[in-house]
C-alpha cells in the first residue's frame, strides 16, 4: 500500500499519469513480444521510447524519475521527488 500511495503522490499530473499509462506497456510489454517475434532491434526500440515518454512524464510533473533519484542519492546530488504544488506545471496554459 505504500507503493500505491507514493506512485499516487508522485504522479499528480494528467499528463504525467497518461505518459505513464502509454509508457510502461511500451517499455515492458512491447520489447516481451518483440524478442519473442525475433526482432531485438524493435524491442529496443520500444523500451527506450517507452521510457523516454515516462521521463518525460515526469519533466512535466517537475520530478525527478525514480532511476534518476536512485543515481542522484549515489552521487550525493540533490533530487525532487514530489514536486510541489505538482498538480499544475509550467507546461499548463
Amino acid at each position: 500500500m505504500k507503493f500505491l500511495k507514493n506512485y499516487l503522490e508522485r504522479h499528480q499530473h494528467w499528463a504525467n499519469r497518461l505518459l505513464h499509462l502509454v509508457g510502461l506497456p511500451v517499455t515492458f510489454v512491447l520489447p516481451v513480444i518483440f524478442l519473442v517475434d525475433g526482432n531485438w532491434q524493435w524491442a529496443l526500440g520500444a523500451f527506450l521510447a517507452g521510457y523516454a515518454l515516462q521521463f518525460l512524464g515526469h519533466a512535466i510533473e517537475g520530478n525527478d524519475a525514480g532511476e534518476m533519484i536512485v543515481v542522484k542519492k549515489l552521487l550525493g546530488k540533490p533530487y525532487v521527488a514530489v514536486a510541489p504544488s505538482s498538480k499544475e506545471s509550467k507546461f499548463d496554459d
